[in-house]
């Protein structure tokens, strides 16, 4: 992709973004000068409405529709939330300045629209998502959390102050961190073949160090456990726009196991978002299976880690293939293992053996 047409898609996101806040905007005041109570109606967010699609393997919101009136005196708060923080998002994308989660609550305050703590403010921004079908990243609000990326790949920055800057992640040896400007740059040129997405920092390091970027032409992505939503992002970016393959490195556990399928599918609590799935991406480890063939040191497993497999063998993402396999292997052998756990036989074991082995063996999968 040229720098052109990745400036051309961002400048679109921008315009679909202000757009959809000045319709919502139109629509209050037309409602208002109508002498109407304005209200707003979105698509349901309770478990009842959240469905597995087929085509699409992740979970979608199904039809069900709820309503939020400024008739109705229960619903006065969150609406009346609704419409500042479709105010302040606005501002954001106007100045094209960026926000966290916590700026929003403490925004608020200054205008006399209180939330009782941020997790009340978290599901406001997420009913807006759900009433522009746009991820809170396009309105430029973002977490704390943050992963990070290592290899061969230039990106030239769009956000303001830096435009044009150009930068390549494999000059930092600590990688760099997937925050708003990393998330908006242009992918300028790679010679990277795949991506590696890791559960563990700890291994990402030991992968840098042991210069996996060259060896397997990879690019190493640290998802800091369960990745945020910025990296699965970028990680959809790499897949679509770059063409290159992932490949997940997980804790052999069912917690592993569930991390890989969030990147492959999403997760139910982004139901409504459809931009951070990679649907090709590959699970290669650690498996049930690869705790007995590599015989590695593991723990017994927990009450709480059977509850939890006997929850995702119902779950339909889970239904076939190495997903149902290894989950049944978990219970059959009662064990869990660590990334880390390789070490037993060397520090580099897991990059000059299993890794090779197990890339070779994601092609029949």
């Amino acid at each position: 992709m040229s720098s052109g047409d990745s400036k051309t898609i961002a400048s679109r996101r921008k315009a679909e973004v202000k757009r959809l806040l000045n319709q919502l905007g139109q629509k209050i005041y037309e409602d208002l000068e109508n002498e109407m109570f304005p209200e707003v109606t979105l698509a349901s967010r309770s478990v009842s409405n959240i469905v597995y699609d087929e085509q699409l393997k992740q979970y979608v919101l199904g039809p069900a529709k709820t309503r939020r009136s400024a008739h109705n005196i229960k619903h006065i708060r969150s609406f009346t939330q609704l419409i500042w923080l479709a105010s302040f998002v606005n501002r954001l994308v106007e100045t094209s300045k960026t926000s966290t989660l916590r700026d929003v609550f403490y925004s608020s305050q200054a205008y006399g629209v209180e939330f009782n703590d941020q997790s009340e403010s978290d599901e406001i921004i997420t009913d807006l998502e759900v009433l522009l079908s746009k991820a809170r990243e396009d309105f430029n609000v973002y977490p704390e959390e943050r992963s990070a990326i290592f290899g061969d790949l230039t990106i030239e920055y769009t956000v303001p102050g830096y435009e044009g800057r150009r930068l390549n992640l494999a000059s930092h040896p600590d990688g760099y961190l997937i925050g708003p400007s990393l998330s908006t740059a242009e992918f300028v040129d790679t010679s990277a073949e795949m991506v590696i997405a890791v559960e563990k920092g700890g291994l990402f390091t030991r992968f840098v160090e042991e210069n996996v970027h060259k060896r397997y032409k990879a690019l190493i992505v640290d998802t800091a456990g369960q990745p945020p939503r910025s990296t699965r992002y970028m990680l959809k970016r790499l897949n679509a726009e770059l063409k290159l393959p992932v490949y997940i490195l997980a804790d052999g556990d069912v917690y592993g196991e569930h991390i890989a399928m969030v990147i492959v599918s999403g997760s139910v609590g982004a139901a409504h978002l459809r931009d951070l799935t990679v649907p090709d991406a590959k699970w290669i480890g650690v498996w049930g299976t690869d705790i007995v063939k590599y015989r590695l040191p593991s723990d017994p497993l927990s009450e709480v880690d059977v509850k939890r497999i006997y929850e995702l063998k119902k779950d339909p993402r889970y239904a076939k293939g190495i997903w149902q396999r290894e989950l049944d292997v978990f219970l059959k052998i009662k064990r869990k293992s660590e990334l880390e756990a390789f070490a037993k036989y060397g520090l580099t074991t897991i990059v000059d053996k299993y890794l090779p082995e197990k890339l070779q063996e994601a092609k029949s999968l």
